[in-house]
């Protein structure tokens, strides 16, 4: 399954300025766009509101998030995809890739300084093992 993008998102304001230039990536090379998201551990809680009551999962969650980011970038005339997977961002993003045989990873920077660089960040982790090339997105400024 060539010709794909991969994208890594949390929801947050830097993951989407990342998931943003992956896009256009994807958009001016014609490629499809698979955005994903990684979730630590399933946990399901219930929560009851008067006699109403509903289950939150962490999965579903992960999928929504990438569901809503994926939807959001669709508006823009790229094709997109979407999945979320239980484990650490850098696995979940490493495996999809090596999966899915994607041409390149897009990550963010955000945690790239300081101590975070040496304990081993996303962008770090996947710019060491990525089977595939990897863009950096300068998303801390």
């Amino acid at each position: 399954m060539a010709g794909i993008i991969i994208v890594g998102v949390d929801g947050n304001a830097t993951s989407m300025k990342a998931a943003r230039v992956a896009a256009e990536l994807a958009k001016a090379t014609g490629r499809t766009l698979r955005v994903v998201t990684a979730f630590g551990e399933d946990k399901t809680e219930k929560v009851a509101i008067g006699n109403d009551e509903w289950f939150l999962s962490t999965a579903d969650e992960a999928e929504r998030v990438a569901q809503r980011v994926a939807e959001e970038l669709k508006i823009s005339g790229v094709k997109t995809e979407y999945s979320s997977a239980l484990g650490k961002p850098a696995d979940v993003l490493l495996e999809e890739a090596a999966k899915l045989e994607a041409e390149l990873i897009v990550v963010g920077n955000v945690r790239m300084q300081g101590l975070a660089r040496v304990l081993g960040s996303v962008a770090n982790a996947v710019s060491h093992n990525a089977p595939c090339d990897v863009y950096i997105v300068k998303t801390d400024g």
